[in-house]
């Protein structure tokens, strides 16, 4: 962190001044280089723009990453979402405030830590999790984020040579030890003399095998896994580079079961291929979908999405042809593609996985989708919680220019978030976008009709639009047949919290619960009774173990009080207090209100006290019908989802396991 001049303010603020929502690129231009924005930041940021300071300052407050003091030497922010809670990130977080002698949201007296709360960083299946001066720990205790402030080397790069071994660069694989898997093949190979090519891949999503290394043979890949640095001379020894036997060796990696049960449209190239090189992944097949869609008219290719079924995988479940038809028929000189890259729901980590590990395809569905619809300029918003997947895709988007894919007559631009759950919403995103707070615009008008800027938008996250280039390639025909009833295609499932096999498995639609849960994610992580499980995120249900037998699919979870979200399924055991999980679902939403709605804003800090006044066994029946009255104002009154879906997981709660709020 640089220390505070105004010269350097004003340096960084003219580089952004002419950028569209210059605002909040402004104020995070100047909160990456100095730690913070202290209170002469406002003054020279209004003056620039021509904006109030009062202005400035509201986009300031809105943004939980944009700081107004100091920070500490180290900054922890520690997860608190519920995959993490699963498995222990409440204990972890008294331990470790009671150590440093501080809250959530300070700094020690020695200004040395910071430690700040995040509420979800995409390692759902490895937690409990922290991001310790922007890196990732996994299976985090004190003793690892302790270790992790001492500054990791750069990720080891491809490497040239003889024998291909694959090696993951995705997060988790990097914080559960892969980049020192990778440097200790470099290392023993010199010693002994032998030319290895290194490979750094993406992962494959099977999070309980990583690091998971694979070896190129002539009857296909072989994986060993998990490895740790120290394994690295036994591979060796073993003879591991012409499919040696090892205790570690877990066979072809096409035949294991995790991966032999999937069906990956999606998720093909994800661990095979370097995920920042273009040649690899057209030798692995990639572009068909777009070559096919440069020969199509705009109205065919919307008509095959809208053949496929294709519906939007952010949560809704919108059908994702009737998007794009309206975003064709709408007059406008300019366009754009908006990929909402906010993945901030409990449980879910599927755009990340993807960015990290075939960024291209993203590329591809986006081009694609400016091909139907006329747009010529895309933009991918990403969570700032991801700062692996921001560094993959932003070297993808200079491989995609410099060979001649991004450019002329299309063009992506990445955009950060500042931390703010929801601007996953998308106009709360369009505003984010816009330099703006992301509050929530009322509709109409949809975006796909005004949307950024006012033009026509076609809003989709990551998983849609890099659903498009399998249905371009192989026809609408073939990916309608995979799914159940109006739930077509397939669903990178993520498997999270207390469980064994965590990780994510791409299947079609109509699979259960209890399938997933209890054969392919092995039942839960500590070897207790499943309890509950929550789906589709922070405001998704929570299911009992009774109730697994329920497919996973659009209409089913509906039916069932619940939601399918973004695909991710949180697993919890019997230790869980679904009071208390109760509680959080109204303490979250009041954190990441974005103040529009009445009933979103006040209900839910209502809905807090109320919960407390049940716990300590006060009027217990007159609280309980106060918190179903909350939840109807709520559900009927809210401005978007996060009011509107927060009594899902409260009633859930309260109808399936009402003994706990009666203790």
């Amino acid at each position: 962190m640089e220390a505070w001049t105004e010269a350097r303010a004003r340096e960084l603020i003219a580089g952004a001044r002419e950028r569209p929502g210059a605002t909040l690129l402004m104020l995070q231009a100047l909160n990456d280089a100095f730690g913070h924005l202290p209170d002469a930041a406002v003054p020279l940021v209004a003056e620039a723009l021509n904006l109030t300071r009062a202005e400035v300052h509201g986009v300031l407050t809105f943004y939980h990453d944009l700081r107004r003091r100091p920070p500490g030497r180290h900054v922890v922010k520690l997860c608190r979402a519920e995959a993490c809670q699963a498995v222990g990130a409440r204990e972890l977080e008294a331990a470790l405030t009671t150590q440093l002698g501080i809250g959530l949201g300070e700094t020690t007296a020695d200004g040395q830590v910071t430690l700040e709360p995040v509420y979800c960083l995409g390692n759902c299946a490895a937690g409990p999790s922290a991001l310790v001066d922007g890196r990732l720990c996994a299976q985090a205790d004190i003793a690892a984020i302790e270790a992790a402030r001492d500054a990791r080397p750069e990720l080891l790069p491809r490497v040239a040579g003889g024998p291909r071994i694959f090696v993951p660069g995705e997060a988790t694989a990097v914080a559960l030890g892969a980049d020192e898997v990778a440097r200790a093949i470099a290392a023993e190979a010199a010693r002994l003399g032998i030319a290895v090519g290194i490979v750094r891949t993406g992962s494959r999503g099977a999070a309980f095998l990583e690091p998971l290394i694979e070896i190129e043979t002539a009857e296909g890949r072989v994986g060993y896994g998990p490895i740790s640095a120290e394994d690295v001379p036994s591979l060796f020894a073993a003879g591991f580079l012409s499919d040696g036997a090892h205790a570690k060796r877990i066979g072809k990696i096409d035949t294991h079961p995790w991966f032999a049960g999937q069906e990956r449209l999606t998720f093909a190239r994800c661990g095979v291929v370097d995920p920042r090189s273009l040649d690899d992944c057209r030798a692995a097949g990639g572009l068909a979908g777009l070559t096919r869609a440069r020969t199509m008219a705009p109205a065919d290719i919307v008509a095959e999405i809208e053949a496929s079924g294709l519906r939007g995988r952010g949560g809704a479940g919108f059908p994702a042809g009737r998007k794009w038809r309206t975003v064709l028929e709408t007059a406008g000189a300019q366009k754009y593609i908006v990929c909402n890259a906010d993945e901030g729901d409990s449980g879910t980590f599927a755009d990340r996985l993807l960015m990290e590990g075939d960024p291209f395809l993203l590329i591809e569905g986006m081009m694609i989708a400016g091909l139907a619809t006329g747009a010529r300029q895309g933009i991918v918003y990403l969570r700032s919680e991801y700062p692996d997947a921001a560094r993959t895709f932003a070297a993808a988007l200079d491989a995609a220019r410099a060979g001649g894919l991004l450019g002329d007559g299309f063009d992506i631009e990445l955009r950060l978030g500042a931390g703010a759950y929801i601007c996953g919403e998308e106009t709360s995103l369009l505003e984010s976008l816009e330099g703006k707070r992301g509050t929530v615009r009322p509709k109409p008008p949809v975006p796909a009709i005004a949307g950024l800027w006012g033009k026509p938008t076609l809003v989709h996250n990551v998983l849609s639009l890099a659903a498009v280039p399998a249905i371009l390639e192989r026809g609408a025909g073939f990916y309608r047949d995979f799914g159940a009833g109006r739930s077509r295609g397939t669903m990178p499932v993520q498997l999270a919290g207390n469980v064994r096999y965590g990780g994510l498995y791409e299947v079609a639609f109509g699979i259960t619960l209890r399938r997933l849960v209890m054969e392919i994610g092995g039942g839960t992580r500590s070897g207790r009774p499943v309890r509950a499980v929550q789906v589709g995120g922070p405001l998704g249900a929570y299911f009992p173990a009774a109730m697994l037998d329920l497919p996973f699919d659009y209409e089913a979870l509906a039916e069932a009080g619940g939601l399918l979200g973004h695909g991710g399924i949180v697993v919890f055991d019997d230790t869980v207090d679904m009071a208390a999980q109760a509680r959080f679902a109204f303490e979250f939403c009041a954190i990441e209100s974005c103040g529009k709605c009445t009933p979103c804003r006040i209900g839910s800090t209502r809905g807090v006290e109320v919960i407390d006044r049940i716990l300590a066994g006060i009027e217990r029946e007159k609280n309980l019908a106060l918190v179903e009255d909350l939840c109807t104002t709520l559900r009927d009154g809210s401005l978007c989802a996060l009011g509107g879906l927060t009594p899902l997981p409260v009633e859930s709660a309260l109808r399936h396991f009402p003994e706990d709020f009666a203790r």
